[in-house]
């Protein structure tokens, strides 16, 4: 498979396994790492927040086995907690940061992360403050390297500008190309994007109509329901492998680090491999035209 390389020398599979899908059951999460393991997808991307840390755990644990490989990469996501109440609380300080990062190792199993990201921020954070803790945990040896997982133009700016990020999470898919307005911006810093929801909640799948019907009733972005129905269909015209030309789609772009799927199950990931293999058979010309019958989206919030 692909592989594409952050600044660190860190390389990561084109295709990487979001293991947020993955359960609470290692018995039904083991075969599907070991199944993407198999499929060379080498990236396994997670988070302390999922599941209340057991997603960590479980993902530390299967992967132990392949802790001698150096091609085997994990990374992590920091920034949100939940209070005694259940109640998601946001905490981007140096102090939260420092201490979480060390539940996270425990988790995994590690003495150090390949990659250690912000899950999510705010224009308001102590911006300052949170970068200097990625940058002591850098120089410590905690971490190899870090990111942001951020759909808002004026921190991903500010990062960009103030920061040695190496990753940029956003969704990013053939709909919501919303990203494609930062990528010049994200590729001249040598930023590498990791593109999440690349089939949109099933949208951009073969079970598209289900999805339009159960997950956009009510459209989305700049898309009233009866658009996006509409452009799907239109797009059907050009590639009826949806998935595939999304796929594509993400790849033709130099800033792409890797495209992060979800899988709950080893035939829903083995769909996704197969269907990022076919993207590379698909032209530049559909490409071209598939991506003209969509709308140009851009980021309405948190521009300054």
């Amino acid at each position: 498979m692909q592989k594409n390389v952050l600044r660190s020398g860190i390389e990561l599979s084109e295709l990487g396994l979001g293991c947020m899908s993955l359960g609470t059951d290692i018995k039904q999460a083991e075969p599907i790492i070991e199944r993407a393991i198999e499929q060379g997808i080498t990236y396994f991307d997670t988070a302390d927040i999922y599941d209340k840390g057991v997603n960590e755990d479980i993902v530390g644990s299967v992967l132990k086995k392949y802790q001698d490989r150096s091609d085997i990469v994990i990374g992590t996501k920091v920034g949100n907690h939940l209070a005694d109440d259940g109640y998601p609380l946001w905490d981007p300080s140096k102090a939260y940061i420092k201490e979480a990062v060390k539940g996270s190792l425990k988790r995994l199993g590690l003495d150090h992360l390949d990659l250690y990201q912000l899950h999510g921020g705010t224009i308001d954070d102590p911006l300052d403050e949170t970068i200097s803790a990625f940058d002591e945990l850098k120089q410590e040896g905690i971490v190899r390297a870090y990111g942001i997982s951020s759909v808002r133009p004026n921190v991903i700016d500010y990062y960009l500008k103030h920061s040695d990020i190496e990753t940029l999470m956003s969704q990013f898919n053939l709909i919501d190309n919303r990203p494609e307005a930062l990528l010049d911006d994200v590729h001249a810093k040598k930023v590498k994007v990791l593109a999440r929801g690349p089939v949109f909640k099933g949208l951009l799948t073969t079970n598209s109509n289900q999805a339009l019907d159960d997950k956009f009733s009510e459209g989305v972005f700049d898309y009233t329901y009866q658009e996006l129905g509409e452009t799907i269909a239109s797009i059907k015209e050009i590639e009826n492998n949806l998935s595939s030309l999304t796929f594509n789609y993400l790849t033709s772009h130099d800033a792409l680090g890797s495209i992060i799927v979800g899988a709950s199950h080893v035939d829903q990931l083995d769909e996704n491999v197969e269907n990022y293999k076919r993207s590379k058979d698909i032209s530049l010309e559909k490409l071209k035209a598939a991506r003209n019958r969509v709308k140009n989206l851009e980021y309405t919030q948190h521009l300054k």
